[in-house]
């Protein structure tokens, strides 16, 4: 089989911001293996996680040519690369069974899920204006993890008075500012807030009151994240580039929902084809945040559809 990695850069529609910093586009690789037919996937490098596009391209390299999805899982560990070749394995099964990736997996055929649209951190007014221009969405995150947060809050839900909203804060409140935003989170209508704390700082969250859903996203990878979760968490974000492809991010899912823990799945910033095999994952979850596509001005030539009734699953033509 042959594997080969491509850079592909796709410019944003506008500035993306988050507590850590700023991008105009997303930089991502795709994998393609070559067996008869041709497979593909995309993963995202994740500064936050010690990747870089050499990084990840240099564990994808060592890789041997007669890899299968089973005997991936030992030789990288969960992250980037070991996500886009498990997708692109995937693909590839599936076009060289004539089949759809979810025969393959027995489950029925995926439907469209309503997907999160993500609201940029920036000033009160242009949060406001953001929301505003998005409030016919039915689900608006909010980029926050400042200690100043209070007025994009209010700003917000005066640009989208009937949308729900969800809050991610990417690890950048202390303890002391999300019980002290807490109540206001809920006045406001919001209905889960994703990583308040550093990943690194998280315990306090077994002690305090968690009076809405917290879910965890930098403190949960795979399934070895869950026994350091228990007490502090009550929802689990699920990312193919942090399980390290489907084939895990479908276990954690299944061992989460027995352990009781709601599910969300999320993305990078990516193209359609990295948000593709998460559609599959995304079935009757608690909260869909495939938005990446929709922050981009140019996607792939097969993108994903996505109308009123959410994100829809890929064409064959796509993926899987």
């Amino acid at each position: 089989m042959q594997i080969n990695v491509t850079r592909d850069v796709f410019p944003l529609a506008q500035a993306f911001t988050i507590s850590r910093g700023s991008r105009t586009e997303a930089q991502v690789l795709t994998v393609t293996l070559r067996e008869g037919q041709t497979g593909w996937g995309e993963c995202v490098p994740y500064a936050r996680y010690g990747e870089t596009l050499d990084s990840v391209t240099a564990e994808i390299a060592s890789l041997p040519s007669d890899v299968t999805r089973d005997s991936l899982q030992g030789l990288l560990p969960p992250g980037a690369a070991r996500n886009a070749v498990d997708c692109a394995l995937w693909d590839l099964a599936a076009k060289q069974m004539g089949k759809r990736v979810w025969d393959l997996l027995d489950l029925p055929a995926p439907g469209a899920e309503v997907t999160a649209y993500t609201l940029s951190l920036d000033t009160p007014l242009a949060m406001q204006q953001q929301a505003a221009a998005h409030a016919h969405r039915p689900l608006l995150k909010i980029k926050l993890g400042t200690p100043d947060d209070m007025a994009r809050l209010e700003a917000v839900r005066r640009g989208a008075p009937d949308a729900r909203i969800i809050v991610d804060a990417n690890e950048g409140w202390t303890a002391e500012i999300y019980a002290e935003l807490a109540p206001h989170l809920i006045r406001l209508g919001v209905q889960m807030v994703e990583q308040p704390l550093p990943a690194d700082a998280d315990d306090i969250l077994g002690e305090i009151a968690r009076p809405l859903p917290v879910c965890a996203d930098e403190s949960c990878h795979d399934r070895a994240s869950l026994p350091g979760l228990k007490g502090k968490y009550d929802m689990v974000n699920i990312k193919l580039d942090k399980t390290g492809g489907l084939t895990e991010a479908l276990a954690l899912k299944e061992v989460a929902q027995q352990q009781g823990y709601g599910i969300m799945v999320g993305c990078m910033v990516g193209s359609s084809l990295a948000m593709a095999p998460a559609t599959i994952l995304a079935q009757g979850v608690a909260f869909t945040d495939l938005d990446g596509p929709l922050l981009l001005a140019e996607d792939r030539a097969e993108p994903l559809q996505f109308d009123e009734r959410g994100v829809h699953p890929p064409a064959a033509n796509l993926w899987g």
